[in-house]
């Protein structure tokens, strides 16, 4: 069934981001066909000023037929920036769009699909599928952990950075992902033939379903062909929700038992029983040398709180000074977990919202741990969280790589513009925040590493890259030279659709 008929169309053009960019060919040149996808096909482009390459993907609008069409592409960008901290997604780099089209900028990965490798190779050893498939379920149980469901997982969907062996594998399109609130099931039909859940095609489905997508890639890795299959999609259909596979034919008698245990486990028919991302992940099958992950991914909301709370006022500051500077499709995915936890809808998120909240995301940390949290986000100490506390308060640190957001923070607390951030500057800053008793002397002392009593540019930059008091300790690359900041300162097919 058709999402809307052609005569529904709206006669002016509409667009897909709220805002107006530049034109894609005043930036990039735009290359050769790299892949053609349902609605768009993508391309290398070359970065003029760079000469970086990149991959573009680009989505006529003459194919976005009604305004769910324009909502599904808004979605994508945002999920895309949602999950840009994990090193097994393709990063996007920028968004345009003309009165055409819409472009999505990405990093480009030159080593093809996995569906390409699986042809060539037939299937894969036992280890070598054990490798990929805990790289596509950590991917899941990332895009869980943010609140998002992938809803179109396949070989297709997966690119590796570089032609070598042992390349690196990362997820992309995500033109079929939602949003989604714990216990919330959706009825719409998206995904591939070979790789969609029996629930799905019961119109009845949650997270659970993308499990069964990996279970079928891990199928076919290991033997070159999907468990569920026939002449014709209803035929598959019928496979699907039959759910019998067949583990006696070649090569099955000479897989291990432990390898089929673990595809029947993301196979089970019952999405209350098949394995969450994080049981596949702690399967003996899966797990090297007998150490599993101790638990799974905190909810992103609790992990991105904890470090938080551990750093300075300062950072906090600034940290909130950035998250008002993002756009709306970067904090669109921190929008949706607010939404989620602000049950009341009062634009604020009280103690017993967060603790209600975290449990639902399956993360119970102790009353004291929460108040902890809260008083580290509240930072205006009104006694509860605002929009903008939580964005600041759970925004990623990657986008503190960004030199744009460092430079325009910095410039917010170096108020006369000196290109030092002084005692009296920070406490203007505090005022503006609604700090109370702030220790001002200690905390400059604390960044300023040439002892001359103010804090640079570059002891800024450092400062907000730091490892955060050993909480989420993650490695940033070196700061900018401060002469560098000042220069700076100058200057996937056949789709199901909607069944």
């Amino acid at each position: 069934m058709e999402k809307a008929s052609i005569a529904t169309f709206p006669s002016k053009p509409l667009w897909v981001l709220p805002y107006r960019t530049q034109q894609l060919s005043e930036l990039y040149t735009l290359g050769r066909k790299l892949g053609q996808g349902q609605f768009g096909t993508t391309y290398l482009c070359t970065e003029k000023s760079t000469g970086r390459a990149y991959a573009c993907k680009t989505i006529p609008k003459r194919k976005l037929i009604c305004q769910e069409d324009y909502d599904d592409v808004w979605r994508e960008i945002q999920i895309m920036h949602h999950l840009s901290e994990n090193p097994h997604v393709v990063r996007i780099h920028g968004t345009y769009e003309d009165s055409s089209s819409v472009h999505l900028v990405m990093e480009l990965c030159g080593g093809g699909e996995l569906f390409d490798r699986i042809v060539q190779k037939g299937h894969y050893s036992e280890r070598q599928a054990a490798t990929l498939i805990r790289t596509i379920v950590e991917v899941v149980e990332a895009c869980h952990s943010l609140g998002v469901m992938h809803r179109d997982l396949k070989p297709e969907n997966f690119l590796f950075d570089s032609v070598e062996e042992d390349a690196k594998l990362k997820a992309t399109d995500f033109g079929m992902s939602v949003f989604y609130k714990p216990g919330e099931t959706f009825s719409d039909v998206v995904g591939s033939p070979y790789y969609v859940a029996p629930e799905v095609l019961r119109k009845h489905y949650g997270p659970e379903s993308d499990v069964w997508s990996a279970g079928v890639i891990l199928n076919i890795l290991l033997s070159g062909l999907p468990p569920f299959w026939a002449e014709s999609e209803i035929g598959i259909f019928r496979q699907i929700l039959l759910g019998k596979f067949d583990f006696q034919s070649e090569p099955w008698p000479n897989i291990s038992e432990s390898a089929k245990d673990l595809i029947r486990k993301m196979l089970d028919q019952n999405p209350k029983k098949r394995l969450t991302a994080h049981e596949v992940l702690t399967h003996p099958w899966i797990v090297d040398d007998n150490i599993a992950p101790d638990k799974p991914l905190d909810s992103a909301v609790l992990s991105r709180l904890k470090q938080f709370s551990a750093m300075n006022k300062l950072k906090k500051m600034a940290l909130r000074v950035i998250a008002e500077r993002l756009s709306e499709e970067e904090i669109g995915g921190l929008k949706e977990l607010f939404k989620m936890i602000d049950t009341d809808n009062s634009g604020t998120i009280t103690f017993d919202e967060l603790k209600d909240g975290l449990k639902r995301v399956g993360s119970e940390p102790m009353e004291s741990e929460i108040r902890d949290l809260m008083d580290a986000a509240d930072i205006d100490n009104s006694g509860t969280i605002d929009y903008g506390e939580f964005i600041a308060a759970t925004i990623h640190l990657n986008k503190l790589e960004r030199e744009e957001n460092l430079l325009s923070a910095f410039s917010y607390f170096d108020k006369d513009g000196s290109g030092y951030i002084t005692t009296d500057e920070i406490q203007q800053a505090c005022k503006e925040f609604g700090l109370g008793d702030v220790h001002i002397d200690e905390m400059i002392k604390e960044i300023d590493q040439d002892n001359d009593g103010k804090i640079d540019y570059g002891e800024f930059a450092a400062m907000m890259r730091m490892g955060n008091g050993g909480i989420g300790r993650r490695t940033i690359r070196n700061t900018l030279d401060f002469r560098d900041a000042l220069g700076l300162i100058g200057t996937g097919s056949n789709d199901i659709m909607n069944g």
